[in-house]
């Protein structure tokens, strides 16, 4: 085994600013969603936004680098298949992912286009709305996956968003048959309330026969069982799972172990941005699990990481704010 987690997912330079609720009435945005949008929008949004309020941090993400991003600095091995292009946010998208010490298939020549771009947008609830233009990134396909590095790997990690694009479904669907050939685990995320509630088939799709692990939100579990009803939904997954987590934010989550049913107690903290929380509770548990720790350790260890997050701005912590965490695993 070279890799504990493989990951595949999209590249999006993240860009954040802090706004107030009245810039979404004004701009005709929904607030508290990931919205995509043309590159026309985008470059007007982000003039806007850095004319009003000013950019607040910027860092390689999409939700599953975010992931794999926090599992390495827990001290996971990982690789991260993308598509980044030939430009300098490109450049900077690969810089970062190295910098953390994640191997990946951009490092090398790249195709000409527009790198991908998130505008995240935090207000004083702590939640984020999300502007999202793919570029080049919605063009990744089977030919980008690292079969070698992902025969090598643990678990391979699938991101939920992936099933927007035709190609980019296609090539999640592939990971998870190769994934099955080499005797890889599967995890994968829904990744949002709205690609449960828009392309559920696609989800399906990428599910195929089931996972190892599954990540999602209350809302999510909810949406894919059809049901207003948390332990309905919880039942519900149980079919489609081996082992899964359920954020329920402020009261913590469930994680199901394949016999059990665990608890994990929320951390009282002050939200200021919850971008990136459930990105690292998946990183912070995918860790834990291939390093020898049970579900229920896992969980802890993810409910304090992603506390952290939320109690930062940004989507990840810092390289030196993740070995201290490692205390919630005993």
């Amino acid at each position: 085994m070279t890799y504990h987690i493989y990951g595949i997912g999209n590249a999006l330079v993240d860009q954040e600013f802090e706004v107030d609720d009245a810039f979404f009435s004004d701009a005709g945005i929904d607030k508290g969603i990931m919205t995509l949008i043309e590159q026309d929008k985008l470059e007007h949004m982000t003039s806007l936004l850095n004319e009003l309020y000013g950019l607040k941090k910027r860092a390689c993400g999409g939700s599953a680098a975010n992931t794999i991003i926090g599992a390495s600095y827990f001290g996971a091995k990982t690789f991260y298949t993308c598509n980044v292009a030939n430009d300098e946010s490109g450049d900077f998208y690969v810089a970062d992912l190295k910098a953390a010490g994640v191997d990946t298939n951009m490092d090398g020549k790249r195709d000409e286009g527009v790198t991908g771009s998130c505008l995240v947008m935090v207000t004083d609830d702590a939640e984020r709305t999300m502007n999202t233009f793919l570029g080049i990134t919605s063009n990744l396909q089977q030919q980008h996956i690292h079969e070698d590095a992902l025969a090598a790997s643990d678990y391979v990690y699938i991101e939920g968003y992936l099933v927007t694009s035709d190609t980019s479904r296609s090539a999640a669907i592939k990971v998870r048959e190769l994934a099955k050939k080499h005797g890889v685990k599967i995890a994968m995320t829904f990744s949002d309330p709205a690609m449960v509630q828009f392309f559920k088939d696609g989800i399906v799709e990428m599910l195929g026969d089931g996972v190892d692990v599954l990540f999602c939100n209350e809302q999510e579990a909810k949406l894919y069982a059809d049901t207003d009803d948390l332990n309905s939904a919880i039942e519900h997954l149980k079919r489609i799972a081996k082992t899964f987590a359920i954020t329920l934010g402020s009261e913590g989550a469930v994680a199901w172990d394949g016999s059990s049913l665990h608890r994990i107690a929320p951390h009282n903290i002050k939200p200021l941005d919850s971008n990136g929380a459930g990105d690292m509770f998946a990183g912070a548990f995918l860790y834990a699990i291939t390093h020898g720790h049970d579900v229920a350790a896992a969980g802890r260890l993810a409910s304090a990481a992603s506390a952290q997050v939320v109690s930062q701005f940004g989507p990840r912590l810092d390289a030196d704010q993740h070995e201290p965490l490692k205390k919630y695993l005993s």
